[in-house]
């Protein structure tokens, strides 16, 4: 049974999007001239189309997060008639309000739109009585988030910083094309599966600039969560006058996520809303700690990457695993793993790093104050600093990747699984509520 029919949801109006005829030419054209750039030698993919829309055919492994105020329990899951692992979010559309359920049905919608190698979308939605289910790949290594967190606290090496960005942009090359503002961009929502696919996740914040059929030359409405977004956000969009914001948003915000990926901290994070919209509007854009915008001493504030809300399935998969493999090895596994125990204390006063020119240069150029003066998507796709991208293999990612590992199936001896949903609602719901084996430090919310 479709989302969209489900008789759960028949209290609420849900207007119809016809989008996706009018740009089916260009998703394909995307999809075809980009897939070849996307994909490692050797990697399998992520596909999860052929797999069967019965809730009966899915074990429940852990639980990895909640999200969506809450009502959404992110869960690691396998399909057993093929064993594949993947990634389960699963809504009671009962305790909705009708602006979630749309919400909810913009994002399945804009699923079945986008098809991009480099956008993770769910692309097997479906629901079980007033269950619905939304399925992803399973993000082996997680968000970028989590990866600071947990294996690099002071900041990724510039060629995995320059692997990941450019998966990346060619996301945001496609969405701008398809008149779309991604308007969420951040760590939390890059995602990187165990063969080395870089994914950009946060559909729930994309907004279309198409007006009466015809792209408009700026638009102006405020993302949802906009407080934990803030430090991300361009000193337009925050300016909230009359000339708007467009795409040119996205590129300064993945400035400010190379600054994030390259210290392990988010610039202007502990600032007052206040004062951080005046040092945007100033132009003050030196995010990089070996220029930093004020004195050394005065970075003692500087805490944790936290990456605020996140509607994405992968950053639960990343947070609640990595933190987990922290707290004990697995069963089965040798103890020489303790030796790459992930860090969860970030140092509060980093001491200055030397960059490279192309690092600073592209930093420069995606924070320049004025939007026009920033380059495209397509245009930092040939920057000098993502030339190195062109030489890794799928050996050398992994080298890149040191000392993180992916994430693995549950051992099925000694972690307990739980039931998939019965069709009634009621026991479909408290199924999907049930206690799960999860990360023992708690805490996450992945709305």
């Amino acid at each position: 049974m479709s989302f969209l029919d489900c008789s759960c949801i028949s209290h609420t109006t849900v207007q119809s999007v016809s989008i996706e005829d009018r740009y089916e030419d260009s998703s394909h054209h995307f999809l075809s001239s980009a897939a070849s750039d996307c994909t490692l030698p050797g990697a399998l993919g992520d596909d999860i189309t052929g797999l069967s829309p019965e809730p009966g055919h899915y074990q429940l492994l852990a639980e990895l997060g909640r999200g969506f105020n809450n009502m959404s329990q992110v869960s690691m899951a396998r399909h057993t008639p093929s064993g594949q692992l993947v990634a389960i979010k699963h809504t009671n559309l009962d305790e909705c309000t009708e602006e979630e359920l749309l919400q909810l049905s913009n994002e399945v919608l804009l699923s079945r739109l986008f098809r991009h190698p480099n956008l993770l979308t769910s692309r097997l939605v479906f629901s079980s009585c007033c269950q619905l289910w939304i399925l992803t790949p399973l993000m082996s290594y997680g968000s970028a988030d989590a990866l600071l967190r947990s294996y690099f606290p002071d900041g990724m090496s510039e060629s995995l910083m320059a692997y990941l960005l450019h998966g990346v942009l060619k996301a945001l090359e496609y969405l701008h094309q398809m008149g779309y503002v991604h308007r969420g961009l951040k760590a939390s929502h890059i995602l990187l599966s165990g063969d080395g696919r870089v994914y950009l996740s946060g559909l729930h914040s994309v907004y279309s600039m198409m007006r009466d059929g015809r792209r408009a030359r700026a638009v102006f409405d405020m993302p949802h969560h906009s407080p934990a977004l803030l430090p991300w956000l361009s000193p337009e969009l925050l300016r909230q006058d009359l000339h708007g914001y467009g795409v040119k948003s996205d590129i300064y915000s993945l400035g400010i996520v190379a600054c994030e990926l390259v210290s392990g901290r988010v610039p202007f994070q502990d600032m007052p809303p206040t004062q951080m919209l005046l040092q945007k509007l100033h132009g003050s854009h030196c995010c990089l700690m070996d220029v930093a915008p004020f004195p050394l001493s005065k970075l003692g504030g500087l805490t944790v990457s936290r990456s605020g809300l996140d509607s994405g399935i992968g950053e639960s998969v990343a947070t609640g695993s990595l933190k987990h493999s922290a707290s004990a090895p697995a069963p089965g596994h040798a103890p020489a793993a303790a030796a790459t125990t992930p860090t969860t204390d970030r140092p509060q006063s980093p001491g200055p790093k030397n960059h490279s020119a192309t690092l600073h240069g592209l930093v420069q150029q995606c924070l320049q104050q004025q939007p026009e003066q920033r380059p495209s998507a397509s245009a930092l796709l040939t920057h000098a600093f993502f030339k190195q991208v062109k030489r890794h293999t799928r050996d050398t990612f992994l080298n890149l990747m040191y000392p993180a590992v992916p994430l693995g199936s549950p051992p099925q001896d000694d972690s307990p699984v739980s039931s998939p949903p019965t069709p009634a609602c009621h026991a479909a719901a408290a199924a999907a509520t049930s206690p799960l084996p999860s990360d023992p430090q708690g805490g996450w919310d992945f709305s």
